[in-house]
């Protein structure tokens, strides 16, 4: 594909977004070629940038085997993570600026150092997090009806939305991400469960994961950026009003409120 073509599909999933009016699946453009969707991601990236977005992290998506084998595929996915994205300590998020909602709780890391050199092995990962916070993210896609292949989540910024960071913070001498278990409600409803075994086997190993593949793409994890390391339970559709909250034992919790289905 050429470059004109890589910033039309961006143009398309930025319309989709602006408009709120999700489109058919991309994959039948790109192909089945991982390099090609990251590409479509990487323009997108490139071009909110160049608006004004600033880039604060990056998520990591597909770390449940159960939704790998779901997709066909072996490996995560990431996407990247905009300081507009962030709606941490928000009263109320407005439905409006989504399109089909889900939320699921996560691990999020925060990096007081760079990764970008040396073996990025599982204890030079841990050593390189300033704290953990516990986390929500709000994902969403610009594909119609979830209509999703592993090239069309990757294209579409891993069917990035918005996050939330709870308040507590935790250094890795006060807990285990492995250990940790989740439970997430809607009001007083339990509508998911999981663990940290649940990510990777351990958040940390998504962390590993993505950090050895932001150095081969050219773009490492730095000092300061947070690190949504992925799911750690089923993920829950959201609808306007509902209030979301994870306990995630001992890290904390972290909640947030749905707005009006109008509210921009």
């Amino acid at each position: 594909m050429t470059t004109g073509a890589f910033e039309a599909l961006a143009a398309v999933l930025e319309t989709a977004e602006r408009n709120h009016e999700p489109v058919p699946p991309i994959r039948t453009m790109i192909g089945e070629d991982l390099s090609m969707a990251y590409a479509v991601q990487q323009v997108l990236a490139r071009r909110r940038e160049a608006r004004g977005g600033v880039v604060v992290g990056r998520k990591v998506g597909l770390t449940s085997t159960a939704v790998q084998q779901q997709l066909g595929v072996d490996q995560p996915d990431y996407g990247v993570l905009f300081a507009d994205m962030d709606v941490s300590g928000r009263r109320t998020v407005p439905f409006g600026r989504l399109i089909a909602p889900k939320v699921e709780a996560e691990v999020a890391f925060v990096l007081k150092s760079d990764l970008d050199a040396g073996d990025l092995d599982y204890a030079q990962a841990r050593a390189a997090i300033d704290y953990a916070a516990p986390a929500l993210e709000i994902v969403d896609s610009r594909i119609a009806d979830w209509d999703i292949s592993i090239y069309d989540t990757v294209a579409d910024n891993g069917s990035s939305g918005l996050f939330v960071l709870g308040e507590s913070r935790r250094s890795l001498e006060n807990f285990t991400p492995a250990d940790v278990r989740m439970s997430m409600y809607d009001g007083n409803r339990l509508v998911s469960q999981g663990n940290g075994a649940a990510c990777l086997g351990d958040p940390i190993n998504a962390l590993v994961w993505l950090a050895r593949t932001a150095r081969d793409v050219g773009d490492p994890l730095r000092a300061g950026q947070i690190v949504l390391s992925g799911a750690l339970g089923p993920m829950v559709p959201v609808t306007p009003g509902m209030t979301i909250r994870a306990d995630i034992e001992p890290l904390g919790s972290v909640a947030v409120s749905f707005a009006s289905e109008g509210e921009r």
